[in-house]
């Protein structure tokens, strides 16, 4: 190496290293480091509240207050209104919900349908869970969860215009009806409670997988290995052990399916059909117009918001006594 080289590699050392240590090391003895370091860490009460301080921000700005502006808008005879103009609380929105039942098909139709959809959606992901936390290896668990998670990267858009594609009378599913001879022309599934169901469970799969793999991989092997032994078989060992040992993993799950279920609009728009309008269709009408109807349309968005809490609560309640009698 000639004397140039020499001192160039010198001082290349010397930038990236000082005493033997990486310059970003020098980093932690940096004097306004440790102050704020020792200021965060003086108690265990002051180091949860600044931790917690930004996720409850988070929660209150982006998940609380629009909630709270939604009820607010709710009780006002209408919004938006010109400045200067006087507004009064009111709770003829909500009246109007009861006092019309047109209403009510929509609403108790969603209901309906996010209930059968969460159970569909149970009954298809709890295999796929229970194979990759049971039959595959650890080594390989994580890729086949990102595998899983590939088609959840792009918008509900875009999956829901792949529901589309595959179900369209030029689709692949009639193509291949056609090809294998079982059809002669093609099967309308679109705009139907079918294509809607199957897009919706779909984009609610990933909500309900985690929680239950979460819950099925805790579960020893040990459990079920003695239960054979003992001479219970397969659906005695799912029945008896498995299955009361994944009920909170279950609730966790159709909890989040049902409420996004309840909640969603451009699904239902793209793949439903007139007999499949949900209350999510009905809220955005109230939107579409100016003046009198988004109080309207807030006043049903709350109605529909604490009806699905209701039942979820009820759901859990359930699912809690359950968990208490296996425990028994």
């Amino acid at each position: 190496m000639s004397l140039v080289g020499k001192e160039e590699s010198e001082k290349n050392a010397v930038a990236h290293s000082r005493n033997g240590r990486p310059f970003w090391g020098r980093f932690s003895s940096w004097k306004p480091y440790q102050t704020l370091l020792r200021f965060i860490t003086a108690s265990p009460r002051r180091q949860f509240i600044i931790l917690a301080a930004f996720p409850i921000l988070w929660l209150l700005t982006q998940h609380l207050g629009p909630m709270l502006q939604m009820a607010r808008v709710s009780v006002l005879d209408s919004y938006p209104v010109a400045p200067g103009t006087p507004q009064y609380l009111t709770l003829d929105n909500y009246f109007r919900f009861f006092g019309d039942h047109i209403f009510w098909m929509p609403f108790f139709r969603t209901l309906t349908f996010a209930a059968i959809f969460t159970f569909c959606t149970l009954i298809l992901t709890y295999p796929v869970a229970y194979f990759l936390a049971r039959h595959v290896s650890r080594q390989n668990q994580m890729l086949m969860l990102l595998l899983l998670l590939i088609p959840f990267w792009v918008g509900e858009i875009v999956r829901t215009y792949a529901i589309m594609i595959l179900l369209g009378n030029t689709g692949a599913i009639n193509l291949a009806l056609k090809w294998l001879g079982l059809i002669e022309r093609p099967i309308p599934f679109m705009y139907t409670s079918f294509s809607m169901g199957l897009g919706i469970v779909y984009l609610t799969a990933l909500y309900m997988l985690l929680p239950l793999y979460s819950s099925l991989e805790k579960l020893p092997k040990s459990y079920t290995e003695v239960a054979a032994d003992l001479g219970a078989g397969a659906w005695t060992r799912f029945r008896r052990i498995t299955l009361p040992l994944t009920i909170e993993g279950i609730s966790s799950g159709c909890t989040l399916v049902f409420l996004i279920s309840t909640g969603f609009y451009a699904t239902p728009v793209l793949l439903g059909g007139p007999s499949t309008t949900v209350f999510a269709e009905t809220i955005a009408g109230f939107f579409h117009y100016a003046g009198d109807e988004w109080p309207t349309g807030a006043a049903f968005a709350v109605i529909m918001f604490g009806a699905a809490l209701i039942i979820t609560g009820l759901f859990q309640k359930l699912m809690k006594s359950l968990r208490k009698g296996d425990a028994k």
